[in-house]
């Protein structure tokens, strides 16, 4: 198996993750996933489609992520992975689609409008 390069993005956040066959080592940016996701919520999300496809340590995972904060670093990454155990196995697709795990979240910031404090917040109205 060569290796599969997939990209996941969340808000604004974009991760490019290449999976070839391993241990089950997963580096994010040169780091290790634990000493990269400090909390075990994010790190959870990073591992949740190998848990439910059942390779946790079939696969070596390489990802580089940038923009965004942590959430949303985590989920484009976990985006990311969801895809590329699609293209290595086509069954993966019937675990991963009913846990929503391959639907990119379209939810981002709206832009502010000019004349506006915000995206939809006015400046104070004066009626005298």
């Amino acid at each position: 198996m060569d290796t599969i390069h997939k990209i996941g993005r969340r808000k604004t956040a974009v991760a490019r993750v290449y999976v070839s066959k391993g241990k089950g080592n997963i580096t994010v940016n040169g780091r290790d996933l634990k000493n990269y996701f400090t909390t075990d919520t994010l790190k959870y999300k990073v591992t949740q489609p190998l848990m439910l496809t059942e390779n946790l340590e079939n696969f070596d995972i390489k990802v580089n992520v940038f923009g965004g904060g942590i959430t949303g670093q985590a989920e484009a990454i976990r985006l990311g992975i969801s895809r590329a155990l699609v293209a290595i196995d086509e069954e993966n697709r019937t675990i991963l689609k009913p846990n929503g795990l391959l639907t990119r979240d379209p939810r981002m910031v709206e832009r502010k409008k000019f004349g506006q404090k915000k995206a939809r917040k006015k400046f104070q109205f004066s009626k005298r």
